[in-house]
């Protein structure tokens, strides 16, 4: 279907969406297909994509794992979907339990948690609950811009201060220094970390991308806010991809460090599922003449596929190319000072002043 033309250019309903597709989930059992049909009416014009978010009161809000490739145990997702649009995002497939695509619906048709703060409060308040830390941004990020309305992440926070909870917070988008009134007091009490999640420093690239999270330069100015605050916050070079972002390492952890991150972690490019489709889309449309090249140096770190599942290797690769990006990552964090040990270290954290929300001046559910 030909695009509509506007002072002479095409006007892409993509623009400012990561996705160029909206392939069916892998539980679909039918196919659809958009063709030109020939008649070129209005109706058939393409319309700028818009955010729908939906209200969503969930039964239970903590996830947990025992993978051995994460340092946590417990995380929350404040929301389904993300309103960033990075079309690498490992979490785009989980669209495909809503019979959602995780192309375009994943970026366009979110969940909002609305109850999350209470059920938070709940499980918090079981006689059988232990204190472990918990992850918020795990999956999607707990500060995409649908956050600004919604609020559901402030309100986890709220019940997470109150009860002296430890949390690592994950996020790409500045809007984490609206919270500082909650965090600053929890960093006194060692209760807290947050990484800001960066992988070049081109605002350009960025904005291709990632296009609806905050500017580099945007994020740096947080990592430095959070600091002068006094939380504890680090760098995450995340994903690093061959031929795009993957001779920004070192710039990006100086950049970082010069803005107060102390802790840093990286994580290699991961295409599972239907995101390789995905990926594959973007790569075409943006970088056409770099598209093979990446994808090569993609299957170099991953043993001739596009996704290595295996745990121990997912998160690095593997091959001798994966093996040079963790060298050059290891000795830029040497020479800088960074903490590069377990990304998030979490049993710093401090898990022993935690008080059920019974005890600690909340109001009963019940």
């Amino acid at each position: 279907m030909p695009l509509k033309t506007v002072s002479g250019r095409h006007a892409d309903p993509r623009k400012g969406r990561g996705a160029g597709i909206n392939p069916e989930g892998r539980f679909e059992k039918e196919r659809r297909d958009a063709f030109d049909d020939g008649w070129n009416t209005p109706a058939d014009e393409p319309r700028a994509l818009k955010t729908a978010v939906t209200a969503e009161r969930v039964a239970s809000i903590i996830a947990r794992n025992d993978s051995p490739d994460i340092p946590f145990t417990q995380s929350i997702n404040p929301y389904q979907g993300c309103e960033h649009g990075c079309p690498y995002c490992y979490a785009r497939p989980s669209h495909a339990y809503r019979s959602l695509s995780p192309g375009i619906d994943f970026e366009t048709r979110l969940f909002a948690k609305v109850n999350a703060a209470e059920k938070l409060t709940e499980e918090l308040a079981k006689p059988a609950y232990r204190p472990r830390v918990i992850s918020l941004g795990a999956n999607t990020d707990p500060y995409q811009p649908i956050e600004r309305e919604w609020k559901v992440t402030r309100g986890l926070l709220q019940v997470l201060a109150e009860c002296d909870h430890p949390v690592c917070i994950v996020t790409k988008n500045a809007m984490v220094e609206r919270d500082l009134d909650l965090l600053a007091p929890m960093a006194r009490k060692n209760l807290v970390r947050v990484f800001v999640s960066l992988n070049n420093l081109d605002h350009g690239l960025a904005r291709r991308l990632e296009p609806r999270c905050s500017a580099p330069a945007r994020r740096l100015l947080a990592m430095k806010r959070l600091s002068e605050a006094g939380v504890p916050v680090g760098v995450l070079v995340a994903p690093v991809i061959p031929f795009l972002t993957d001779d920004r390492i070192e710039a990006v952890l100086e950049a970082a460090w010069e803005h107060g991150a102390r802790r840093a972690g990286y994580v290699v490019l991961r295409l599972p599922w239907e995101v390789k489709d995905i990926f594959r889309e973007w790569l075409e449309r943006h970088y056409p003449l770099k598209a093979k090249h990446v994808m090569s140096r993609v299957h170099e770190m991953r043993g001739g596929r596009d996704n290595d599942p295996d745990f121990g290797s997912r998160m690095r690769g593997s091959g001798e190319l994966a093996k040079l990006v963790g060298e050059r990552f290891r000795k830029a964090c040497e020479r800088l000072g960074f903490d590069s040990g377990r990304m998030h270290r979490v049993a710093e954290l401090d898990a022993t002043r935690f008080t059920p929300p019974s005890a600690s001046g909340q109001r009963s559910l019940f």
